[in-house]
This record gives structure tokens, C-alpha cells and sequence, in this order.
């Protein structure tokens, strides 16, 4: 009984971490959008004459001038569709019952079942390092047999 409430538990926790994944993953994205998009404003924009010492900057060709329009709209809607997938994924996060007191006992509980789970795995490592030293006395004893076997010459 106490086994299926912690599996369900266990599940619930990986459909959160799904979640935040997901999030993290579309931040990721958000950011890359982001970047290109500035990136690809400052190389496609119209030159400008910074001061009067210089001479006028040539005029933007017809090719220049057009795909500079659209290529701005497109951006800007790949980064809102981007923004909006990011808010579904926000108000796809499950909801806390309790409030911030279970939220504290449930990750008192993730921290105990953390250690639990670590000194396991101390303990196995500790199991496979004695049995590593014994593997290898074994290898020297059968290498050392294996020499005092072997004729001299």
C-alpha cells in the first residue's frame, strides 16, 4: 500500500520534471530566437551616417529593401508563437495542493528519500570497491603463478 503511494508520487514528480524540462527547453528556444533575430536586424539594416565627416552611405537595393519587410514580421511572429507555447507550458504546470507548507513537507520528503537513495549507492559502491581489491589479488596470485610456471631460459 505504502509502495503505490510512493510510485504515484514518483509519477506525479515526473510529469513536473517533464514539464519544467519542456520549459527550459523553451527558454532555450526564446533565446536563440531572440538573438537571431537581433543578430540578423543589425546586419540587414540600412547604413546610416554617423557624423557629418562621412560621406553619405549608398542607398539599399530593391532586393535589400524587400527582404528586409518581411524578414522582421517573421521573426517577430516565431518569437510570439514561441512566447506563447512557453505560457501553455507555464499554465500546464500542475497546481499545489496545500500551498506552500506541503510544498515544504513534500521536498522534506525528496531530501530524506535523496539521502536514502545516496547512502544505497554509497554502500554499493563500497561493495564493489572491496570486491574490485579482491578481483585484482586474485589476477596477481594467478599472474604470479602464471611467471613461477613458465620455464627460465
Amino acid at each position: 500500500e505504502r509502495e503505490r503511494e510512493r510510485e504515484r508520487e514518483r509519477e506525479r514528480e515526473r510529469g513536473r520534471m517533464d514539464i519544467i524540462s519542456q520549459l527550459q527547453e523553451q527558454v532555450n528556444k526564446i533565446a536563440y530566437l531572440t538573438f537571431n533575430t537581433v543578430g540578423s536586424l543589425q546586419r540587414d539594416a540600412v547604413p546610416s551616417r554617423l557624423s557629418q565627416n562621412y560621406p553619405e552611405p549608398p542607398p539599399p537595393s530593391a532586393e535589400a529593401l524587400a527582404a528586409m519587410a518581411d524578414q522582421p514580421k517573421a521573426m517577430a511572429a516565431a518569437l510570439l508563437q514561441a512566447a506563447k507555447e512557453f505560457d501553455a507550458l507555464v499554465g500546464a504546470l500542475p497546481l499545489t495542493e496545500g500551498g506552500e507548507e506541503a510544498q515544504s513537507k513534500l521536498i522534506a520528503k525528496l531530501q530524506e528519500e535523496n539521502e536514502e537513495i545516496g547512502k544505497e549507492l554509497e554502500r554499493e559502491l563500497e561493495a564493489a570497491d572491496m570486491e574490485l581489491k579482491q578481483v585484482r589479488e586474485l589476477f596477481h596470485v594467478a599472474a604470479d603463478n602464471c611467471l613461477w610456471l613458465k620455464p627460465l631460459h
